[in-house]
């Protein structure tokens, strides 16, 4: 067998090697239950949207990638598609209003669908930064 065909015949067993292992170590991992897992923080929406807008960088760098529990009367529910979006509005920015965005995790958007506008919830996400509003996914509605 000449000696060019080798090579191509190994090079081919380890990218089917390193599929294998890639599918099995990464992509079938488990994934982390954000409705069951304890929050860092807990606070008022308005406390979490006040830290960002005082200091985006500390805040960011406090919050982000953290499991936060926030709670407030809610201003607006938005959806798209199956996505459930719960709004706390605290300013005017140019481009609408800014605060706290929640997207609700598909479990939970039944719950979220019986919420009313102004009633008084808690929900617990992952807080992913600040865009002008502050962003928070993987919610659950705690009350």
């Amino acid at each position: 067998m000449k000696t060019w065909l080798k090579i191509l015949i190994g090079l081919f067993l380890l990218g089917i090697i390193a599929g294998v292992l890639g599918y099995v170590f990464v992509y079938n991992k488990p994934h982390r239950d954000f409705a069951a897992a304890k929050p860092e923080f807990n606070l008022t929406a308005a406390e979490l949207y006040d830290a960002f807008i005082n200091d985006p960088e500390g805040s960011n760098e406090k919050y982000s990638g953290k499991i936060i529990q926030i709670e407030g009367n809610l201003d607006n529910c938005e959806e798209s598609g199956e996505l459930v979006i719960l709004v706390f509005t605290f300013d005017d920015g140019a481009f609408g209003p800014e605060g706290v965005r929640c997207t609700v995790l598909p479990e939970a958007n039944e719950k979220a669908h019986s919420i009313h506008i102004g009633d008084f919830i808690k929900i617990k996400g992952l807080c992913t930064g600040f865009t002008g509003d502050v962003i928070m996914d993987k919610c659950s509605i705690v009350e």
